[in-house]
């Protein structure tokens, strides 16, 4: 099989060699990785191409390394049945960067678009529908990004007296506990809870 994927690597890079950035085989996956700007075209080649045919988008998503200059891995996953073949396709966006959007390509691409711009930032440019799918209206930043807090920016809660929704600051009720995770079968170097009544039993 690594072979075909190879031969099918070698074919996708010399037909398309200006939008190719570099191609591999791994994990029994062929990878390429492509200039972001034209992704349209890479996609289309791979859907229509006779030895090719990846008709079906898989998945699409993204991967953030907030240390890189190009802060985004887009990253499509498509199948062959006709080939019985999967690949990958990654493409680095920075993060005031634009990607065209492939819903002309594979309509299903449209809620995996809008979910990778709601948990990333990401925006397709073209999409016809570019709005959040899985956070509520007027959510602060985006979910998945390295650099959002654990704790959110907004609370959202039910006020009973008020009988309506109401989103406040964060506020942690409970203050930071040191936890020494020792399990007391180790050792715990203190009395525990309920032992104190152990030694005063005779």
């Amino acid at each position: 099989m690594s072979e075909e994927l190879k031969e099918l690597g070698e074919h996708i890079a010399a037909t398309i060699d200006a939008d190719i950035r570099s191609w591999r085989v791994e994990y029994g996956e062929l990878t390429i990785e492509v200039t972001a700007s034209r992704i349209v075209h890479v996609m289309q080649f791979l859907r229509d191409d006779p030895l090719a045919k990846f008709l079906v988008l898989i998945d699409l998503t993204a991967v953030d390394y907030p240390q890189r200059a190009k802060r985004f891995d887009i990253v499509y996953h498509l199948l062959s049945m006709h080939n019985n073949a999967r690949i990958r396709v990654k493409a680095q966006l920075g993060e005031d960067e634009t990607i065209p959007t492939i819903t002309e390509i594979h309509p299903c691409a449209d809620w995996f678009e809008r979910e990778a711009f709601d948990m990333y930032g990401v925006v397709f440019s073209g999409h016809p529908d570019l709005r959040r799918i899985l956070t509520d209206y007027g959510f602060e930043g985006h979910p998945l990004r390295k650099d959002f807090p654990l704790t959110g920016h907004v609370e959202v809660r039910y006020d009973d007296e008020q009988k309506r929704v109401v989103y406040e600051p964060v506020s942690l009720v409970q203050e930071y506990r040191n936890f020494d995770y020792l399990s007391p079968w180790e050792g715990a170097q203190y009395v525990l809870p309920g032992d104190e009544k152990a030694g005063s039993s005779e």
